[in-house]
């Protein structure tokens, strides 16, 4: 039950299955599947099906503000758990690239002498700061969600890499990668020259390194994945904002706010 209403919440807020699919990292038929059975647990009609998306009944609505009050009893009772003698643990999300550009610079980011020690949380699933799984994730776009806060730190802009340039395959992804813009933007423009696919974005550098084929990867990365070489310009539409992302409230934490100074310095710089 406490599963299925937080899932509950997050379609709800985002008022589709493919927007909570994205955010949970559930299928949009595992959440369909869910909510049919929540309604028949409760007895009562939350959502009313149409073309705009899953919209909430009255019913639906009384649900959600119980479940926010119910996330909210849960988030003071993490707070409650994180403020043990000892240094704060601040946990920190971000997608496989740019967890491996903070391993990289960690000395840059994190002294010993900080009133708080990161805990990081890589991949590409979401992560939900509301429910409080996380205190910061490094997200592709502003928050727009009213309990978030957010501070950008720069741009990120996406490049084909490969041993040179006579290596004409590509290396598509599957699995938890398959619905990142960078897999999508590979299916529209190159599908058909696909040679293989991985679902970890560390066993794909190795395939380019190999010879397998192309891959996408962020600019940033360069300096880590020699021999690779940039084979091309940017891909225009895959650049995009970096943002700093944490609970509204969370972010006058002191060791919350030290963090998110520590990683947007670092972030800004590179």
């Amino acid at each position: 039950m406490w599963d299925d209403l937080a899932l509950f919440s997050a379609v709800a807020r985002q008022g589709s299955l493919t927007a909570a699919a994205a955010q949970t990292g559930s299928s949009a038929a595992t959440l369909s599947r869910r909510m049919k059975a929540l309604e028949a647990a409760m007895d009562r009609p939350l959502f009313l099906h149409g073309r705009d998306g899953y919209a909430l009944t009255p019913a639906g609505r009384e649900l959600l503000s119980r479940t926010e009050r119910m996330e909210a009893a849960a988030a003071d009772i993490e707070v409650w758990r994180s403020q043990r003698p000892g240094k704060r643990a601040v946990r920190i999300s971000a997608g496989t690239w740019t967890s491996k550009l903070l391993a990289r610079g960690f000395q840059d980011i994190w002294q010993p002498t900080f009133d708080w020690v990161p805990e990081f949380l890589s991949g590409e699933l979401f992560q939900d700061i509301a429910r409080r799984q996380i205190d910061i994730g490094i997200r592709n776009r502003r928050p727009d969600q009213p309990w978030l806060a957010g501070r950008r730190t720069g741009t990120v802009e996406f490049a084909v890499y490969g041993l040179d340039a006579s290596v004409t395959g590509w290396i598509g992804a599957s699995g938890d990668r398959s619905g990142t813009p960078t897999a999508r933007w590979l299916e529209a423009n190159h599908a058909d020259q696909i040679a293989t696919r991985a679902n970890d974005a560390v066993l794909a550098v190795a395939m380019a390194k190999a010879g397998i084929g192309r891959v996408i990867l962020p600019t940033f990365m360069a300096p880590m994945i020699a021999p690779l070489m940039q084979l091309d310009d940017p891909i225009h539409e895959l650049t995009h904002e970096q943002w700093l992302v944490c609970h509204h409230e969370g972010r006058h934490d002191p060791p919350v706010r030290h963090a998110l100074t520590a990683l947007a310095q670092f972030l800004s710089a590179r």
